[in-house]
């Protein structure tokens, strides 16, 4: 059974990726996630000591779910070709992000890239997630480079509304791309989700 420290620090952990997906680190104050999390300022400085920590440890757990999403993925393939496992995994990620919250931490966690602290935890993550691609496609360096430059471009896509565009230069960013529907999810708070988009080809989703 966890502690109670251990309890609310998950609590306090999953607040912050949703409220910082809102409003980013510079602009986010700890009273924000506290009030999402119904616990204290106070009890979250005891926890993370500032808001820097409590960011980079939202921005850990949302590589930690990317990953655990990449390696289900990899387990559900149909094949064990490379292209069958990262198509795969392109799949289990676009849904995994259908809810915007974690693409969106990732889109802030870079825009704060001036904090060299975010910048490394941003660089660990990546880092993490294209040695777990690595090993569990057998993909060479170029294929899990399309990999993941085709998720940023997902990640473009959704956060720019390009799929709802009906233009020459927008088509020409979203051809070959669907979309995974995200799951509804109960309460009128969870109303704005949002589709992500994949390509059908090369697994083109990730961090």
């Amino acid at each position: 059974m966890r502690s109670t420290a251990e309890s609310q620090r998950a609590r306090a952990t999953a607040s912050a990726v949703r409220v910082f997906a809102r409003t980013g680190y510079h602009a986010t104050p700890v009273t924000s996630v506290a009030a999402e999390a119904g616990i204290s300022a106070a009890y979250v400085f005891r926890l993370f000591t500032d808001k820097l920590g409590l960011f980079v440890a939202a921005l850990e757990h949302c590589f930690e779910q990317v990953r655990a999403a990449l390696d289900e993925g990899a387990e559900q393939a149909t094949g064990t070709s490379p292209e069958e496992v990262l198509e795969a995994m392109s799949v289990a990620y676009a849904r995994l992000v259908a809810d915007k919250d974690l693409l969106m931490l990732q889109v802030h966690a870079q825009s704060a890239c001036d904090v060299p602290e975010v910048r490394d935890a941003l660089q660990e993550g990546l880092a993490s997630v294209v040695r777990l691609v690595q090993q569990r496609s057998g993909a060479d360096d170029a294929a899990v480079q399309r990999f993941i430059a085709y998720g940023q471009l997902c990640h473009l896509i959704v956060t720019s509304g390009l799929d709802g565009l009906n233009t020459s230069w927008a088509k020409a960013l979203t051809t070959g791309m669907t979309h995974v529907e995200p799951t509804p999810a109960p309460g009128p708070a969870r109303a704005r989700r949002a589709p992500v988009a994949r390509t059908r080809k090369t697994a083109p989703a990730s961090a």
